[in-house]
């Protein structure tokens, strides 16, 4: 072994030692503890928490082989026989959602925890530093504020003016610690002595709200003074505003609401509690007359309350709240994680267009709104509109916005350099125009504030494309503006809304991008909370569309999407919570479809949005609904056969296992030949029938050629929102990579190409929404930022990158690690933060040689495809296999595959057969 030589001075002497005696200093150690996929949650209400970590490994193929737990009220009593829970040496290699079996928790309880592991050495590491997680108010009765509103019930016919609650309160003690738990019917803002007391945007977030309302808590120890005032800001936001299509507002309730909590810990060992009643002061008549997610804000600095969440401001004019009649039964934890403003962008450039508007160009399809600098006089106006595209001629454009205003309005106070953000409301964008100025606009004026839920990135893909690069930036930025507390289909027009289909096809693609457990949790609460009675799932969720529901591939997302968390984080959890929905789901399906099996005559969305044409020999791909209704039929009802046996449910299991071969049966006997061919001759119906495996063995092939051929005859695709997933996917399936690069390098309509080389940032939902004359698509289903195409990032980083998910061994707990070079690509990389760690896969054609690399976490296996490969030309970290390593290798036309442990790997060999495809 070739040692390097390293050299340290200490003290004028010169020490020679090599790297390799390094290693005997470091030492393996636990990190990133995480309760309910959070770090040191505040405020949850989960009552056996679930616990992971990291394991830090300073050497090759480390697995943990034991692990200890032990919990305590204090970091002090860790140490101690004071515990509330510990596990004892565990021989197991689990670090991953352990669930806490202590004491029973309390409301407002903080707990500690710490962790240690052994290896397989049985080596143990060090206790992890402390975390902790804190509870928040579990039981209704617990909560001492009441709701509390203002004003009168009156029909709401337009965006009303903001709600400003307040109320002083002294502190004789020493304070402890300190916490606040606030909720409301509309969005709200909590300051305290003049301060805000979070980041947290568009709390308390979006939930089926009459039957379940979330509330916040707030460590407030470092902002209490003797004298205190507290005050929040109530808006319509999703409460209150604008809703659908239908230009209605109030959907939910025609009164905003308030509670707050205060509870104090003091030194002493005494506590105190109080919160929201009728001594607490309100009034309408602030800075924030108008403040609509769809339409926009105005806000008007003339009026601003200045002090107004101060001690000692003149309360002459509020008046009296009042109490509200609202359940606390309702109140929830937060489960998803908050929204947050992530980044700020600079316009890039101001365009002056045909018309003479003055446009900002923000460079990026982006969500959330723009921070403006001006001055003037007082009660000048700056009005600022949003738009996603400018029009063929370079004209701001909106009529793809439809009722959306999408118009913030600002009157200036006059007091020099002035700053405004908006409170309440977001805009889908990439230009702003902005008017009323007196003077010509400078490119400093405003700056774009991203915003989106604080989703931590977790995937990257990157290949020598630079065209399909853009492509990947796309999808994120895509993932980014419309995962916002749920994940709607658009965030610019009069809709924004938790359409099922879109959330169910792009949801492996979104856990890839960003760790998505919590926010799927809780949106999934929410499609179990509206489902209907006989099972039927909306179509968008929250429900806002009175029930309307039952579209296949749409509702599916009951199932598809806690399997697909179960899949890539080991969620077992999701799946017992929203078993009963699944299964009420399966049943709505099966009353739809009777005794013959097959799901015919109901209303479905379909291939929405699939090709279209005008030639009169052929107008589009239409697949039949009837065929796509009873495949995802069959395709949800083999999922819950496998999630209950998952769930040990083997009676369930076995039940729906039959009715799936039982509709199986009755799709080929209606949907397919003798020959293979599908009564839908489209790539749809084949990538269905493919994809979900609802082909006897023998037609399997004869479908598969028919399949390709008409790929081939096309030269590209013809899908819509329910076939494109699978395009690819199910291409690659079937030996023909080939076929699945073509689609993806495909620069022409229609493809994913395409909107990239006309300029866009994000993903369209059409795949001509502005065609090569600059013109649009029709100007009522036009969104320039849709993800669901946006799908195809599963198969990049799946099979192009080559990172995949073992279904027996779910959330990477064995990783399977197989690129798929081809397309004329030179070299792909991904790059995912697992629950375990990093995983990398990431090739290169270097020279005459194949380059691999890759990446696998402690405490995980992989099974490695190193493709096209023979054993005796492969070089791992330049050297020859090990005989550990050539321990169950397996050779095949097809190349080498081999198991290996954690640890950093290269392997090269030649490239022969690789490359183009």
């Amino acid at each position: 072994m070739k040692r390097t030589k390293c050299y340290l001075r200490v003290t004028g002497i010169i020490l020679l030692f090599s790297v390799s005696c390094l290693t005997a200093f470091a030492k393996n150690e636990v990190k990133q503890l995480i309760c309910e996929y959070k770090t040191n949650p505040l405020g949850i209400d989960v009552m056996q928490p679930r616990l992971s970590w990291q394991l830090s490994a300073s050497e090759n193929d480390v697995m943990q082989s034991a692990y200890e737990i032990r919990v305590a009220g204090s970091p002090g009593q860790l140490n101690s026989k004071q515990l509330m829970w510990s596990t004892g040496k565990v021989n197991s290699s689990q670090s991953v959602s352990v669930v806490y079996n202590g004491t029973a928790l309390l409301s407002m309880q903080r707990v500690y925890w710490q962790v240690r592991m052994w290896d397989s050495k049985n080596k143990a590491t060090d206790w992890s530093a402390p975390a902790w997680w804190e509870m928040g108010i579990l039981k209704p009765t617990e909560w001492k504020g009441k709701w509390i509103t203002f004003g009168k019930s009156k029909e709401v016919k337009e965006s009303l003016p903001a709600q400003y609650f307040r109320k002083e309160f002294t502190i004789s003690k020493k304070v402890k610690s300190a916490r606040a738990y606030v909720s409301s019917l509309g969005l709200y803002k909590l300051n305290l002595n003049g301060a805000k007391v979070s980041s947290d945007l568009f709390t308390p977030g979006w939930t089926s709200y009459k039957k379940r309302v979330q509330y916040q808590t707030y460590d407030i120890t470092s902002m209490l003074k003797g004298k205190n005032a507290i005050g929040v800001v109530l808006a319509d936001g999703w409460y209150r505003g604008n809703l659908g299509w239908s230009d209605k507002g109030a959907y939910y309730g025609d009164q905003l609401a308030l509670i707050v909590q205060l509870q104090i810990s003091y030194t002493d060992g005494t506590t105190e509690s109080f919160g929201t009643d009728t001594s607490w002061k309100a009034t309408s008549n602030g800075p924030v007359i108008g403040s609509d997610i769809y339409n926009g804000e105005t806000y008007d600095a003339r009026l601003e309350l200045t002090g107004w969440d101060q001690t000692g401001y003149d309360m002459a004019k509020w008046s009296d709240s009042r109490v509200f009649d609202q359940s606390n039964d309702i109140l929830i934890a937060p489960q998803g994680v908050p929204v947050k403003a992530i980044q700020e962008i600079k316009a890039i450039k101001i365009i002056t267009t045909p018309k003479g508007e003055k446009v900002f160009d923000m460079g990026q399809n982006m969500v959330g709104w723009v921070k403006l600098k001006v001055s003037g006089k007082k009660g000048d106006q700056v009005t600022l509109k949003f738009a996603e595209v400018l029009d063929k001629a370079g004209n701001f454009y909106t009529d793809n916005l439809r009722a959306a205003k999408a118009t913030d309005v600002y009157f200036l106070k006059g007091e020099g350099t002035e700053i405004y953000e908006p409170n309440f409301t977001f805009h889908g964008f990439r230009f702003v125009k902005i008017e009323g100025l007196t003077s010509e606009p400078a490119l400093d004026q405003i700056t774009g504030v991203v915003i989106h839920s604080d989703m931590k990135p977790t995937g990257t893909f990157s290949c020598s494309d630079t065209l399909i690069n853009k492509l990947q930036h796309n999808i994120q930025w895509g993932q980014k503006g419309n995962f916002l507390d749920v994940p709607t289909d658009c965030p610019q027009r009069d809709e924004r809304l938790g359409w099922t289909g879109d959330a169910q096809v792009f949801s492996m693609t979104a856990a890839f991008n960003f760790d998505v457990a919590a926010f799927y949790t809780k949106w999934m609460g929410d499609v179990a909370a509206d489902q209907a009675p006989d099972g039927k799932v909306p179509h968008v969720i929250p429900d806002v569309l009175n029930g309307e529901g039952g579209s296949t591939a749409w509702a599916d997302v009951a199932i598809v999407v806690p399997w697909t968390v179960y899949l890539a984080y080991g969620d077992q959890r999701i799946l017992e919570k929203q078993y009963p929905s699944m299964k009420a789901w399966i049943k709505y399906m099966n009353g739809r479809a009777g005794e013959k099996n097959l799901w015919i005559g109901d209303t479905h969305f379909g291939d929405w949005l699939a090709f279209a044409s005008n030639n009169s020999d052929y107008t589009g791909a239409t697949t039949e609904k009837d065929l796509i209704a009873t495949a995802y039929y069959c395709y949800s009802t083999t999922l819950l056969a496998k999630i209950a046996d998952v769930l040990g449910q083997k009676e369930d299991a076995a039940k729906y296992q039959k009715l799936a071969g039982d509709i199986k049966t009755a799709f080929n006997r209606e949907f397919v030949t003798p020959s293979g061919r599908l009564v839908s001759h489209t790539q749809t119906a084949y990538a269905l029938a493919l994809a979900f495996h609802m082909l006897p063995e023998n037609l399997v092939e004869p479908a598969a050629n028919y399949f390709a051929n008409d790929v081939k005859k096309f030269g590209h695709l013809t899908t819509g929102f329910v076939g494109t997933p699978l395009l690819c996917k199910t291409l690659s399936d079937i030996g023909r990579d080939d076929l699945a690069y073509m689609l993806l390098n495909n620069k022409k309509y229609p493809s994913w190409l395409y909107p990239v080389l006309q300029g866009a940032t994000t993903i369209w939902e059409r795949w001509d929404g502005q065609k090569p004359d600059g013109t649009f698509q029709d100007i009522g289903m036009n969104s320039f930022n849709h993800y669901a195409y946006g799908a195809i990032g599963e198969w990049l980083y799946r099979h192009v990158a080559g990172i995949d998910i073992d279904p027996e061994m779910p959330g990477y707990k064995h990783i399977l690690l197989a690129p798929h070079p081809g397309g004329e690509l030179k070299n792909a990389s991904a790059e995912f933060s697992s629950m375990y760690g990093l995983i990398k896969s990431a090739w290169k054609l270097e020279g005459e040689d194949f380059v691999y690399e890759i990446v696998i976490p402690a405490n995980t296996t992989a099974s490695v495809t190193l493709p096209q490969a023979k054993e005796e030309q492969v070089t791992v970290n330049l050297k020859p296999f090990t005989a550990e390593m050539k321990k169950g290798m397996q050779q095949s036309a097809n190349g080498v595959t081999l198991a290996l442990g954690s640890g950093t790997y290269q392997f090269r060999y030649p490239a022969t057969g690789l490359g183009r495809k």
